[in-house]
């Protein structure tokens, strides 16, 4: 650890403006080596608690009450912590809703909110208060708009020098923003699906609350504001790219299995858990549940169109109420009702039936699973890594063509690859544990035949399902510095 320090300092020393390659090459270096410190810093955290947990089950007496630090230590995404807020319409939403409590606590705010109608810029990149009885008929239910309107809901110009925080410069605005910053790169990665364009998208939200600022009236806490315009951000994104999942094709001479091909969604990245808010480092931003995060109900949302999907995030996931969520999105609490009344039957089709079986306490089991599939595969052990998969698993590698369904078509996938007989054998494997979206996920290293280094190939996140192996999603390796993973790894390791 004390030599990852060392490395950190020389990165950070040596991290001067350069040409643009050359520069984004050092910073991707810097990113991965604190990602690794943070991994290690990870496993020495959870090893003491787990050590501390396992103690304090040891020693405490059957039927004792609960000591009074181990109601500090709840799991802040569990819903029975702590009460939700209510509001008049969600009374509905508690019944009906896919994950039946907030996931998240409702954005505070510091004074009372007067629901007023939030505008943009002709540019559509930021957001001013208006008097309320001004809105509009854009604000009416999208379903009845032309599409070719909706990106033009209300406009309206900044008023210069309006606001609060109309002499903010720079380095105050971004004090003001940048804790925000985890929980929006949440936010619109459950928008977009992608942790590329998450990126891109909190960059972009900043730089539209930068040219908002004069017009924001502090009438709402900036938390909110924020999502206001993060979430529109992600919407217009989705209209210009006009993104919408396929079907895996069947490929000539290779065998996919005998059930039917599973949604193809190209752009779906994994997201890290380590760039998760945290009550630790972060005591105000929203908690992140690990059912909202999962592959499987990430891929679900991008099923629904980009409105109906961010009203099921703004009130599904985030908590909020009807109308605030109406207010958000310019729109009429109606419009927002009926948009979730369509959005959750579609999800709840996307979504795997045993899902409100899953439990966080699987955590010890799938890392179990995971040491085994690891070891599996650098042993090149096909009869154990077989052992692992359930009879029903599917294996897809998005963005490429590739899709199997079912143990067989898998199994005849990997014997190839995995023989060193075989004229396709890739090589031998090293692998780092990691965790995406709340799922173990293991960074895979190949050694080529006649070469002495191990380099990053792929990164496959599992969804297991007792002790087998339901699913198997590989993304290539380009984010391995995001993870805190290596790009090589030395043959010796």
């Amino acid at each position: 650890m004390r030599g990852l320090i060392e490395e950190v300092g020389r990165q950070v020393e040596a991290l001067v403006p350069q040409p643009p390659s050359v520069f984004y090459s050092g910073v991707s270096d810097l990113a991965s080596s604190v990602g690794r410190l943070r991994r290690i810093a990870r496993v020495a955290r959870d090893t003491a608690t787990d050590d501390s947990v396992t103690r304090a089950a040891v020693t405490k007496a059957p039927g004792s009450p609960a000591p009074a630090e181990e109601a500090t230590t709840e799991d802040p995404t569990d819903p029975n912590a702590t009460a939700p807020r209510t509001s008049p319409d969600q009374g509905s939403r508690t019944r009906d809703s896919v994950t039946p409590t907030p996931v998240t606590p409702t954005p505070v705010t510091p004074t009372p909110v007067t629901p007023t109608p939030v505008t943009r810029t002709p540019a559509g990149q930021a957001f001013a208060e208006q008097p309320s009885g001004t809105r509009d008929s854009s604000t009416q239910d999208p379903a009845t708009q032309d599409p070719g309107t909706q990106d033009s809901v209300t406009r309206t110009s900044v008023t210069q020098d309006s606001g609060p925080h109309a002499a903010l410069g720079e380095s105050d605005f971004a004090a003001l923003v940048e804790p925000y910053r985890r929980e929006l790169r949440v936010h619109c990665y459950r928008m977009a699906g992608s942790y590329d364009d998450a990126e891109d998208l909190v960059q972009e939200t900043f730089l539209r609350a930068w040219r908002a600022r004069d017009g924001f009236a502090g009438r709402a806490s900036v938390r909110t504001w924020l999502y206001r315009i993060a979430t529109n951000t992600c919407l217009d994104f989705q209209r210009r790219t006009a993104r919408r999942p396929q079907r895996y094709e069947p490929l000539p001479g290779m065998n996919h299995g005998s059930a039917d091909p599973p949604a193809r969604i190209t752009w779906l990245q994994p997201y890290p858990d380590e760039d998760l808010p945290s009550a630790d480092d972060q005591p105000d931003a929203l908690a992140v549940s690990r059912e909202t995060m999962e592959l499987v109900f990430l891929a679900a949302i991008q099923h629904l169109p980009p409105r109906q999907r961010a009203v099921l995030v703004l009130r599904d996931v985030l908590g909020l109420s009807a109308a605030e969520t109406g207010q958000a999105l310019e729109m009429t609490v109606a419009s927002v009702n009926s948009a979730l009344q369509r959005a959750r039957p579609t999800l709840r089709d996307r979504l795997p039936r045993r899902r409100t079986e899953w439990t966080a306490g699987a955590d010890a089991r799938e890392r179990e699973v995971l040491g085994r599939y690891m070891a599996a595969a650098e042993r090149l052990d096909l009869a154990a890594f077989t052992d692992l998969l359930s009879e029903d698993i599917r294996l897809t590698m998005p963005p490429n063509p590739y899709w199997f369904v079912g143990r067989a078509a898998i199994t005849e996938f990997l014997g190839i690859s995995l023989d060193p007989g075989s004229p396709l054998f890739l090589g031998h494997w090293r692998h780092l544990p990691a965790r995406a979206n709340g799922q173990p996920a293991a960074g895979g290293y190949v050694r080529r035949p006649g070469t002495t280094v191990y380099r990053a190939q792929v990164l496959d996140v599992l969804r297991v399902e007792g002790d087998r192996i339901v699913e198997i999603t590989s993304f290539e390796p380009h984010l391995f510095p995001a993870f805190g993973l290596p790009l090589r790894l030395p043959a010796d390791r």
